[in-house]
């Protein structure tokens, strides 16, 4: 029987796959020639996550992989009507960017509690300016997206003594429906996204919700940039509607160096980092490698998205256990 072809959306640096020796074929390309060598691939790895290639290439002719592994937590990029349709099964990186986005999460409240933009700002200017921070213990926050990173940033706030709402698609057990997130968002020191980008996503941090926020509030965005409507944020931030925000990711990344969003007061801009830590591609290689053994074995695979939905569902009871719970 011939080895598999695994065909991969490169960027580099490339993926280390040197444990599929003699148990798979490698291809690689680049998004101008995906199209021309899909019909040959059993597996797809994604590696170059931040390309539209897949979705552009997905409906043309031949023969499709039964297999299409993403190294991102999200799989928007991905998905046409082709794909979704299909036997396909597609998974993506779970595991890999909870915790260092968590960590990165508390870093912002913490800095912002502390205001140590300022203190940096003073600090270049010599300039000495006594002022009193926030007690990060007893505030509250909301958190948006109760998936597996939107509930590693509520652990991870409840050490901090934190009182987290977390908000999901829909109420359950120990995690608040979205019809809650308006009187949650309404009291809340701090509210954090971490939802994908679906149908029901898209733009939902608007102008409406922006005025429901307390002045003191802080936002932050570690989901996916096009949730927010960028223009809604910066006249808010600009009115004074909220204290600040934090933004990792972007309507359309990377983020154009003419783009307004650098000199707007109070916000914080970062270049979609607050996954990466050292050694993140090599984890996300090993994944890749490990997954593909349990599929050549004939196992389950992990991370299976739900292509309607477009993320991997969570059931209630490894919601409760992971540590969701309501304020």
């Amino acid at each position: 029987m011939p080895e598999p072809v695994v065909l991969v959306l490169d960027a580099d640096p490339s993926p280390r796959l040197g444990r599929l020796t003699g148990r798979a074929r490698v291809l690689r390309t680049g998004a101008a020639g995906l199209a021309d060598r899909l019909p040959e691939a059993d597996v797809l790895l994604v590696w170059d996550f931040t390309s539209d290639a897949v979705r552009e290439a997905w409906p043309g002719p031949g023969a499709r992989p039964g297999w299409v592994h993403t190294a991102s937590a999200g799989v928007d990029r991905l998905l046409c009507p082709e794909l979704v349709a299909s036997d396909t099964v597609l998974t993506n990186a779970r595991g890999i960017f909870e915790r260092p986005i968590a960590e990165y999460v508390a870093g912002l409240v913490l800095a912002f509690a502390k205001d140590l933009p300022t203190t940096l700002a003073l600090q270049r200017e010599r300039r000495r300016h006594h002022r009193e921070g926030q007690q990060v213990a007893g505030s509250r926050a909301v958190v948006v997206g109760a998936g597996p990173i939107g509930r590693e940033i509520t652990r991870l706030l409840h050490g901090l003594g934190v009182q987290v709402a977390l908000v999901g698609r829909s109420a359950r057990r120990t995690i608040h429906g979205i019809e809650d997130l308006g009187p949650l968002a309404a009291r809340a020191d701090w509210v954090i996204s971490a939802v994908p980008l679906t149908p029901s996503t898209y733009g939902m941090f608007d102008t409406r919700f922006f005025g429901l926020l307390q002045p003191s509030a802080r936002f932050i965005n570690v989901g996916r940039g096009a949730s927010v409507v960028e223009a809604d944020l910066v006249s808010a931030l600009e009115r004074r509607w909220l204290a600040g925000a934090a933004l990792d990711v972007f309507d359309a990344e990377p983020l154009d160096e003419d783009s307004p969003l650098w000199d707007v007061p109070n916000l914080l801009v970062s270049p979609h980092l607050s996954g990466d830590t050292v050694g993140w591609r090599d984890r996300l290689g090993e994944q890749f490698v490990t997954m593909y053994e349990l599929w050549a074995d004939g196992g389950p695979l992990p991370n299976v998205v739900d292509k309607q939905r477009g993320y991997v569902p969570s059931t209630d009871n490894s919601a409760e256990e992971e540590g969701a719970s309501p304020e």
